[in-house]
């Protein structure tokens, strides 16, 4: 945690509306160069929405790989499938009908439907499987996994593929793809390392290295994003009785438990490094130039230097200035509703008591769009987008909302240095 030394000078200074500077140059400084420690920032309250946090359409299933499915691998389901980034490679996630609930397998194709190798041995469980992510390169993947639970898996011979007629018959119809020549089954691999908790593991694109990049049985590993360079993880953990803990609580509510971990970088020699001690639902983002990383506790932020010799962190308290604009964003709202009653111009000003200057803090008790950071975006290296919230997941769905979604952003800025003389 960053001392409170650091900490004040990020409160005194954040905000600053200073000009940046370098002592060697007087160029505006870098903000990859600026440690966490010396930034600045304003804050902009209810900004629109930024074009990074869209949200993405399920990507669509590879064609080929599930037909190689549906005609050769009859006792195998395919989950989904994901493709690297340049588009030479499939990762196929799958289960097989004997399975565990909630356990998968990890096989790598061609994009023309070709098996090329199996990525995960049988005595390996795949956990988490919406959060596997190709590096940005499309050098390395990485996935969650864990041993398997004893005696699962049935039968793990290679299934016989059908005979060449009921293949020219698939491949006949308009709808289906044509179904590559079958190739001998890669047989999977053996002799990699698995523990009693979900680690990081990666691999390269062609299926090979496969390794754990974590080891730290006890600790259970989600919510990993690899850095704009493709050299680092960084990545939520929790221990597994804290995760149990979460889980219990959650079940008493009829709730979906939200993982809290926290937050730490991972190297791919596997060197690791935790930023924070307190716990966090949001994941982490790395910055553009993969110089930082940041992180949302409640309603402050917190910038991580991702490396150096001394790497330093410092913390933005948003408290405040989000109760003050939650007030104004509800007034306003108030104000649009009586208008639209009234037939009258919405954005004509108000000149009443409530208007005026605060000389306290409103109630956070009356204020229904106070919420917590949910989400964190960083599309440039000045500009960090947060969201605030009030998210409830319940195991009926009907019962699940989330309401009352504004987004923010804070403007960074390097702390201002006298000119060396």
């Amino acid at each position: 945690m960053a001392t409170p030394v650091l900490l004040a000078s990020v409160f005194l200074l954040g905000g600053c509306g200073t000009n940046v500077s370098t002592p060697e140059s007087g160029k505006p400084a870098k903000i990859g160069d600026v440690p966490a420690v010396r930034l600045n920032f304003r804050y902009e309250p209810d900004v629109p929405q930024p074009s990074e946090a869209t949200a993405q359409k399920g990507e669509e299933r590879n064609a080929a790989a599930q037909a190689d499915f549906d005609v050769g691998r009859p006792q195998e389901i395919l989950d989904r499938t994901l493709v690297s980034p340049d588009k030479k490679h499939v990762l196929a996630i799958y289960h097989r009908v004997t399975d565990v609930q909630d356990e998968y397998r990890l096989d790598m194709y061609s994009p023309d439907g070709k098996l090329l190798k199996k990525l995960t041995s049988e005595t390996m469980a795949i956990h988490f499987p919406d959060t596997i992510v190709w590096s940005p390169d499309s050098g390395n993947v990485a996935f969650v996994a864990m041993i398997r639970v004893a005696g699962a898996g049935g039968d793990t011979s290679v299934t016989t593929p059908p005979d060449s007629n009921s293949t020219g018959d698939l491949s006949n119809t308009d709808s289906a793809p044509s179904i590559p020549a079958k190739l001998p089954t890669p047989a999977p691999p053996t002799g990699i390392l698995t523990f009693r908790t979900e680690q990081i593991y990666v691999c390269t694109a062609d299926g090979t290295g496969i390794k754990a990049l974590t080891q730290n049985e006890g600790l259970i590993y989600f919510y990993y994003a690899w850095s704009p360079d493709s050299s680092m993880l960084a990545a939520l953990a929790a221990t597994a009785r804290e995760w149990k803990y979460l889980d219990v609580v959650a079940n008493s509510k009829g709730e979906i438990m939200t993982p809290q971990g926290r937050p730490r970088i991972i190297e791919k020699n596997g060197r690791e490094r935790r930023l924070d001690d307190n716990l966090t639902p949001v994941r982490p983002v790395w910055s553009p130039d993969s110089a930082k990383v940041a992180e949302a506790f409640d309603t402050q932020i917190r910038i991580y230097d991702a490396a150096g010799t001394n790497p330093t962190q410092a913390a933005i308290p948003l408290r405040n200035q989000l109760l003050i604009s939650s007030q104004a964003f509800e007034r306003d709202q108030q104000r649009k509703l009586d208008a639209a009653n009234a037939n009258t111009d919405p954005n004509t000003p108000a000149n009443t008591p409530a208007d005026q200057p605060l000389s306290t803090l409103p109630d956070e008790k009356l204020l229904v769009s106070y919420n917590p950071v949910v989400t964190l975006v960083w599309p440039d290296d000045d500009l960090i987008y947060l969201m605030t919230a009030f998210v409830k997941r319940t195991k009926n769905e009907a019962d699940s909302a989330v309401s009352f979604s504004r987004w923010h952003r804070l403007v960074l800025t390097g702390q201002t240095s006298a000119p060396v003389k």
